[in-house]
Parts: structure tokens; sequence; C-alpha cells
């Protein structure tokens, strides 16, 4: 008998780069049928105040964020991976530091991104995009929103596949937080660190078994195995990888409301699965 799967463990709300408020997002959640979501907004815990408040009975809220890293290829570039944290302290110290390093340099670097496009001619203005972003740091999806507006661009990908790509001639660098140190403070914190999306974009190159291996002893605990960027494949591959290392394997949409074409629960996580995942935790999920 196949496991039940109610649960998507990677959505985004307006807290960080999701359209969606916390309401939006647990009532989009109901309606696809979810009994359990995970809230991971980039490098914040900032909504997990509005969602515990809004949890519909019969569903819980699990709080997490996700984490941008960077790992090193073999040629030494660093590339972006994103870590998921579950249930850890969001007051934690290490994380408190580490977040509001990321927050002041985030700002400014979307900003200089704004000003990069400005300076090229592009019809944007920054206090624009500061009232699209609205409580969360400017990130590119926000800047590709008044890209639109404009008709610059027609959609967020197009913005991202012309202009706002990491080698273009307006993106602003960032220095991210490293993957092993990531996994460390999230473990350190009580949380449950899981890979996001291993086989994607760039991400892939730099996520061989060995690495993944070598993140255990650190307190990864699983991967997220099915993502809508995961071919057949790649499922396959992960979930081998997953099941040689005692690793969890998650299933998640991804989800951004408008943001991105991705349905809320159209990947998702086994139910037994997201109670390990519960039990691992030092602090409980929102339950309505």
């Amino acid at each position: 008998m196949a496991p039940e799967m109610t649960a998507d463990l990677h959505t985004h709300s307006m807290f960080s780069d999701g359209t969606d408020t916390p309401a939006e997002l647990v009532a989009a959640a109901r309606s696809a049928g979810l009994t359990t979501i995970a809230l991971t907004d980039h490098d914040t815990a900032g909504g997990w105040d509005d969602i515990a408040a809004q949890v519909p009975a019969g569903m819980r809220v699990i709080p997490g964020a996700e984490f941008s890293t960077k790992h090193p290829d073999v040629d030494g570039t660093l590339v972006t991976v994103h870590l998921l944290g579950y249930l850890f302290h969001r007051d934690d110290p290490g994380i408190v530091g580490e977040w509001q390093r990321v927050k002041d340099d985030r700002a400014g670097r979307g900003a200089r991104i704004v000003q990069n496009l400005i300076d090229a001619g592009h019809p944007i203005t920054l206090e624009r995009v500061r009232e699209i972003a609205g409580p969360s740091n400017i990130g590119r999806p926000h800047i590709a929103r008044a890209l639109m507006e404009h008709g610059v661009v027609g959609s967020v990908a197009e913005a991202f596949d012309e202009l706002l790509h990491d080698g273009s001639p307006y993106y602003a660098t960032l220095r991210s937080t490293t993957l092993t140190e990531a996994v460390t403070q999230i473990t350190a914190a009580g949380g449950v660190p899981v890979i996001a999306h291993a086989r994607a974009r760039a991400a892939a190159s730099v996520l061989t078994a060995e690495v993944i291996e070598s993140l255990v002893p650190l307190g990864l605990a699983g991967l997220e195995v099915r993502h809508p960027d995961h071919d057949d494949a790649a499922r396959t591959e992960l979930a081998d990888i997953a099941g040689n290392l005692h690793l969890l394997q998650t299933g998640s949409s991804d989800y951004h409301g408008t943001n991105k074409s991705l349905r809320i629960g159209q990947e998702r996580t086994a139910d037994d699965v997201v109670e390990q995942i519960i039990a691992a935790g030092a602090v409980a999920p929102f339950v309505g």
C-alpha cells in the first residue's frame, strides 16, 4: 500500500519572495487537500507568528526557513545551494546573528541591482520595488515584477533569463552562509536540516553523493527528492543516495504564489516522514 502523502514541506509567503499572505497560504493548502505544510521563507522566521494565528482546525504548519548557502565546485567557484531547516529555535544566537548579516547584505544587494538597471536605462524605480517587496528584503523576484509592470519582460522567468541571472551585468554579489555552516547552525538550534532541490540548476554539479555524505556527521537529516525541478532520473538518484545514507526523503512544491507557476501540493512528503521530522525538531508545529 502506498504511504499517505498529505504534506507539502516547502512553501513561501510574502515574508520572502512569495505572494500569499500567511492566511492565503493556509487557505490554498486546505483547498489542495493538505493536512500539513511547512513555511520556509528565505532566511527569515518573520512569518511564523502570523501563520501560527491562521492555522485552521485539522491542519498544522511546520515552522521553518530556506537558508541561502554557497558550496565550492571542484574549480573553487561558489555555487548556490538551498537548505531547508525545520522546527529550530528561531532565537538561537548563531542563526539570529547570521540572518542579520545576510539581511543587511541582501538589502544592499537588491538596491544595487535596481540601481544598475536604472543606470542602464530600464524604467523602474527603487521606491516601486520597495513597495512590491513589502515587509521582506528586496529580492530579484520583486525586481522582476517591477520590470513586468513596465513591459520590459513578460514574466518573472523571462526577467531572470534576460536580466537577473547570476552572470548578468546588472547582478550584484552576495556573501552567503556556507552550506556546512548552515547545516551546523540549524542542528545547533535544535532543527532538522534537509537539502532543497539538490538536482536543480547549478547545485547539481556540487552536491555529489560524497559531499552529501560529508554533511551527515554535521546533522544533515534529509534530501528533498520529489521537487518540480527533478526529473525521474534525478529522483531515482537522490532516493538511492538518501537510502544509502539513511536520510529522510521529502517532497515539496516550492510554492511561491503567483511568482511561479507551481501548485501547492503538487509534490508531497509521506506522512510518516513528517512525523519523524516533528519528533526530531526542537519546537512543536503550529496546530489548528
